[in-house]
């Protein structure tokens, strides 16, 4: 168990990962117990009615999810948070959360393409429209903004496009109209951003990612400011959302390697993403953490590190070739998701409602895991001699 007297606030990012979450160990455990829990019995009428039983049922919380969550809400810097089954499980709640019928939000126009389906297809059934805005309208966000806009939705970097947004400036247009802020942190796994300084009120990640680190279960995580949480808390009861205990544990298991992780997955994709950028078959090189890349100077101002994952767009190349390029990949896996630790390269066509993108080429996104980047690099130096080969 950790030291009561323990002064966190002093503590740098990595040692506090080490022990966030830990008040719940028993018996000198390490970790906390796994608790497989629905009926929670009460010992008395009156406490069953009094409601002051610290546990009263397995949805509503036990001592696994309660780590989690103090660990998750201590690594955002925020007041506190929920978990959910999945990431996009935790944009939803947290949107039905504080949107109402006749209500307005703006989303970035290079969202996640979850939470753009979500906006297109269910919130019109609640009677709640979706603007979608350019991720750098910077103060041309007021023009967008109605009396009944209620919810700013960002994502930085912007989806697969990366733009960096103006977080800071963004937030504070929008909290001069007392709209709530709410920010997909997902990049940056809460680690190498922390919202709530830049004026976030609810951050969300997909927990799937960088927390839980293995590609082994999947999780999501809402955390809230004190002015946003009983809002949150209580949409996200009726809701009837949870995680699963097991994936709890894997989740506070992955957020003590988190930093050692985002660590070499930033340092391995920046090796590979210069090296990229000096490729002839490269157009260009979506990753803010590189000098010279679009957004590289509000990411230097804004983000303490960056993760594994970034953009690129070749020069142009049929579908054959492509397709010739990957299937032959040996390191590089095709595959949705990422944060785990293998590389992963899949193309994408972004979805886009204001100025529809149009790459020069064909567009790839790579997730640079932990293998060691002469490996990777080897293994595109190979994809691109079948790229040039083919037809």
């Amino acid at each position: 168990m950790t030291k009561k007297n323990l002064d966190r606030k002093k503590l740098k990012p990595a040692t506090l990962l080490s022990i966030v979450g830990r008040e719940y160990a028993e018996h000198g455990m390490v970790n906390p117990p796994v608790y497989h829990a629905s009926t929670i019995r009460f010992p008395t009428v009156a406490s069953y009615k009094s409601g002051a039983q610290k546990y009263t049922y397995g949805r509503r919380g036990t001592p696994t999810s309660r780590a989690i969550e103090d660990a998750i809400a201590e690594l955002e810097g925020g007041h506190a948070a929920k978990v959910t089954p999945s990431g996009v499980s935790a944009i939803t709640s947290a949107l039905l959360s504080f949107l109402k019928t006749g209500d307005h939000v703006l989303v970035l126009d290079s969202v996640y393409g979850n939470t753009r389906q979500f906006c297109d297809k269910m919130l019109p059934g609640f009677g709640i429209e979706t603007t979608y805005y350019d991720p750098l309208i910077g103060e041309g966000l007021r023009k967008l903004i109605r009396p009944n806009t209620k919810v700013l939705f960002l994502e930085i970097p912007g989806s697969q496009t990366f733009e960096m947004q103006d977080v800071p400036l963004l937030a504070q247009i929008a909290h001069e109209h007392g709209i709530v802020v709410m920010l997909d942190n997902t990049w940056s796994a809460g680690h190498f951003f922390k919202a709530f300084e830049h004026g976030v009120d609810v951050s969300i990640q997909a927990a799937t990612k960088y927390i839980i680190g293995h590609s082994d279960a999947m999780f999501g995580c809402v955390t809230c400011n004190e002015a946003t949480w009983p809002q949150f808390k209580a949409g996200y009861e009726l809701l009837g959302l949870f995680a699963g205990p097991d994936d709890m544990t894997l989740a506070l298991r992955g957020l003590r390697t988190l930093d050692v992780r985002l660590e070499r997955h930033m340092k391995s994709a920046l090796k590979v993403a210069e090296w990229l950028r000096l490729r002839p078959e490269v157009e260009t090189v979506l990753y803010p953490a590189l000098s010279n890349a679009p957004g590289h100077e509000i990411w230097k101002r804004d983000f303490t590190g960056a993760s594994g994952l970034f953009s690129i767009i070749l020069k142009p190349k049929s579908e054959d070739a492509v397709a010739a390029m990957l299937d032959g990949m040996e390191l590089f896996a095709m595959g949705d998701s990422w944060g785990g630790y293998e590389s992963l390269m899949v193309p994408f066509k972004p979805t886009r409602t204001i100025n529809p993108w149009q790459p020069t080429g064909p567009p790839l996104r790579l997730h640079i895991g932990l293998e060691h980047p002469d490996d990777l690099i080897a293994d595109l130096e190979a994809g691109f001699a079948r790229l040039n080969a083919a037809p």
